[in-house]
């Protein structure tokens, strides 16, 4: 298979991956759903499919990782604070849920596809546990 083919199929299941999360994130209705997860963990394996193969081995794989973590980070924070209402904090499950895509889409982006089926599913039974209401 070429080196192209494998990537794209890196990404898309980096995508399909992220579909699955998000749309337990939608159907809850929560401010990050599919769209966002699709986007965030194609968008994750994509930069670290680029980052091995795009740069003729000149760059470091790692940084680039580091980078997509630090860039969720934001993007996390974001959907937190504007869950904020009063003194009581929404959105840490879902920006949760966004760090968790993001790691997914690395993994899958660097082949590891066992490892990122594995906690799609582990996250998608996750979510599903019912929230206790205090």
């Amino acid at each position: 298979m070429s080196l192209e083919i494998e990537s794209l199929l890196r990404v898309l299941l980096a995508a399909g991956l992220g579909a699955v999360i998000g749309f337990e994130r939608e159907k809850a209705n929560k401010p990050a759903g599919l769209r966002t997860h699709i986007l965030i963990g194609m968008g994750s394996a994509l930069f670290t499919v680029v980052s091995i193969y795009g740069f003729g081995g000149t760059a470091d794989p790692a940084r680039i990782a580091a980078g997509v973590v630090t860039g969720i980070g934001f993007i996390g924070a974001g959907v937190i604070f504007r869950g904020m209402r009063g003194d009581k904090v929404m959105g840490i499950t879902t920006a949760a849920s966004i760090w968790i895509t993001a790691a997914i889409g690395i993994a899958a982006g660097c082949g590891l596809y066992i490892i990122a089926a594995v906690s799609a599913l582990v996250t998608l039974l996750v979510l599903l546990i019912p929230r206790a209401r205090g």
